[in-house]
């Protein structure tokens, strides 16, 4: 298995609490992987190489990859075949794919097995490789923020829901003949309490 490991923050500026993009090169001729490096050097991204899809496969299972570019024809498995078998085990990872041969099947395959998210034909311009990256990472970057706020609004319906089942009364608001809020600080003051802890407790947790 060939594997390398790129740092390619140079000449950027990145946030240093942000995670550094990682991309997996998947092609058997070595010299169109560090080619593509070189032309991705000024990027802020991690590299990691593979010369086939065997070897592709056991790098998507040792680390976390946010972008795979993979050539279509290869010895052993496609990329096509190789996509489609990302797409099950890691389908949040963005997959595209490389191809020498204009041919209308390959491109179907790639859209319909692998779901890739790009189609280019070699000798593919580097420019728009990296725009397209680019644009990728921030769709992904979108998703994955959309993903935890709905997880957060679901913790947090089922903690109101099960804190209205246990004691409505701390959820029922009073008001006087004005319209003005009432709070009764000695009713449910143990129950409160016990609710602050509960959901200071659920945020440590998340």
């Amino acid at each position: 298995m060939t594997q390398s490991r790129q740092s390619s923050a140079t000449g950027s500026t990145v946030d240093a609490g942000a995670r550094v993009a990682t991309i997996l090169l998947v092609d058997d001729e070595p010299h169109v992987t560090e080619a593509l490096k070189r032309a991705f050097r000024r990027e802020p991204y991690e590299f990691l190489t593979a010369a086939s899809g065997l070897d592709a496969q056991r790098i998507l299972e040792r680390h976390h990859v946010d972008v795979v570019v993979s050539d279509e024809q290869m010895p052993g498995l496609s990329g096509s075949q190789f996509l489609s078998w990302a797409r099950q085990r890691f389908p949040h990872t963005i997959r595209m794919i490389l191809s020498g041969q204009a041919s209308l099947e390959a491109a179907v395959r790639a859209i319909n097995e692998g779901e890739v998210y790009r189609f280019f034909l070699k000798p593919c311009n580097p420019t728009d490789l990296m725009v397209t990256i680019r644009q990728a990472l921030a769709t992904k970057r979108l998703e994955e923020q959309s993903r935890r706020l709905l997880h957060e609004y679901q913790r947090q319906a089922a903690l109101l829901a099960k804190v209205n089942q246990s004691a409505p009364e701390l959820l029922r608001v009073n008001t006087d003949e004005l319209g003005a809020v009432v709070i009764d600080e000695a009713d449910g003051e143990g129950d409160l309490a016990d609710l602050l802890a509960e959901m200071e407790l659920a945020m440590k947790r998340s």
